[in-house]
């Protein structure tokens, strides 16, 4: 059975957007079935890491379609525009920031890569009369993407499976673009139109699921993983009282709570003062610089603007406690930050400031991985970094990490293989 992944993020793009898929294509031939790749030739790609080049399996055919992005565009502007086009829409936007957000929001509807669509479905409806592909899989965001795979199974009649790895007008960021109301009708439009013509919906969580249900009747939880094996909790750790935490920080996941806290706590302790040490690996926002420096955690904070995933990985099991700080935002029970679950691999203490009833709370729960903090829970937060440090000081700080096996990329794999077969 052969498969055909659609996907705009592929090695050398960085980030967590990168490894779904590519741990899948390394595992679904050992359940039988052969995936195809398409993806961008030379994409703008916010975060770059050469070194997952090397993960993909040789076997595995890989076509690349040149793409033209409009974010080429803001490399004519200051860094403050360019960071629209990185994951952070700004906060306090110049003029030009301000116009430019305007267009991305309305005139680039569902996405950016919009006139990626065209040329794909010609180049890949070309390749199908050619070639055996018996399902066609469209990884969104960009959720563009799930355009072509519309298209390609009006054309052909391919069976045609649609993967969010998040929402699309449910995603943190949308209440935050400056659209019409004619664009947000069109975007609620065109998801209503993939969710009805594709034959199976793949999401990562069960609140996105059941925010789909009723618009398809074949929606099913695949989440997303680690790979590798589950470390043994003898990594040499950090002397200090570290507490890191990975992927990038926009002004909703800034937890001003957490400096806060840290800030008291520095007061209150000279022994605290002198073991504190946060790590904090990936692009920030402006807004958390401004954030710490306000509570004067300056000394105390070292930022990575990023590290291959490797060293990543190695920060992780060295960490004292490892940080979730979920989007404050509407959508925020729908939020599984893919790093969790290499948070859970690392065997480390979890320490996630977000909705108690939400998606993440009920993996750290299952787990035993740590503790989920409620946005507005101060008392909380201070006691339980408190009751960390105790255990940091005597030794003793440890993460159960049960019932994680399920979150394996392998087994993952093995149950999209399945519906892959079902329909």
């Amino acid at each position: 059975m052969r498969v055909l992944l659609i996907t705009y993020y592929w090695p050398p793009a960085g980030g967590s957007g990168v490894q779904r898929w590519l741990k899948f294509v390394k595992y679904l031939p050992e359940f039988g079935i052969d995936p195809v790749v398409y993806t961008a030739q030379d994409a703008n790609y916010a975060i770059t890491d050469a070194s997952l080049k090397d993960e993909i399996p040789s076997e595995i055919e890989v076509i690349k379609e040149p793409i033209w992005e409009p974010n080429d565009l803001l490399s004519k502007f200051g860094t403050k525009e360019k960071q629209v086009s990185a994951g952070f829409l700004s906060n306090e936007p110049s003029f030009t920031g301000r116009m430019i957000q305007y267009v991305r929001a309305n005139y680039f509807v569902p996405d950016a890569r919009k006139f990626w669509v065209k040329p794909s479905v010609k180049r890949l409806a070309s390749y199908m009369k050619d070639e055996s592909i018996d399902v066609v899989i469209t990884s969104g965001p960009p959720h563009s993407l799930h355009l072509i795979g519309k298209k390609l199974k009006e054309k052909t009649g391919v069976k045609w499976i649609a993967d969010f790895r998040d929402p699309w007008t449910n995603i943190d960021y949308f209440h935050a673009l400056p659209m019409t109301e004619k664009t947000k009708s069109k975007h609620f439009q065109l998801e209503n139109e993939v969710l009805e013509k594709t034959d199976a919906v793949i999401v990562v969580g069960s609140s996105m699921k059941a925010e789909f249900d009723d618009r398809n009747e074949n929606v099913h939880v695949i989440t997303n993983g680690f790979d590798g094996e589950i470390a043994s909790g003898a990594d040499e750790l950090d002397t200090k009282f570290s507490i890191s935490h990975i992927g990038m920080m926009n002004a909703d996941r800034n937890p001003q709570i957490l400096w806060k806290v840290l800030n008291e706590m520095i007061l209150e302790s000279t022994d605290f003062a002198r073991d504190l040490q946060v790590k904090l690996i990936g692009k920030c926002d402006s807004s958390v610089f401004v954030s710490i420096q306000k509570e004067g955690l300056s000394d105390y904070v070292n930022f990575i603007s990023y590290l291959p995933h490797k060293e990543v990985m190695q920060h992780q099991r060295m960490s004292q406690l490892l940080l979730l700080s979920v989007n404050k935002v509407p959508s925020a029970k729908s939020i599984i930050t893919g790093k969790v679950f290499e948070y859970l691999q690392s065997n480390r203490p979890v320490l996630a400031i977000g909705p108690l009833d939400g998606d993440l709370a009920e993996i750290i729960r299952i787990s035993g991985s740590g503790q989920m903090i409620d946005f507005e829970d101060e008392d909380g937060l201070k006691e339980s970094i408190k009751k960390s440090y105790d255990k940091y000081k005597s030794g003793t700080l440890k993460a159960k990490s049960e019932n994680i096996d399920q979150y394996h990329r392998k087994n993952l794999t093995e149950k999209l293989a399945g519906l892959i077969k079902s329909i």
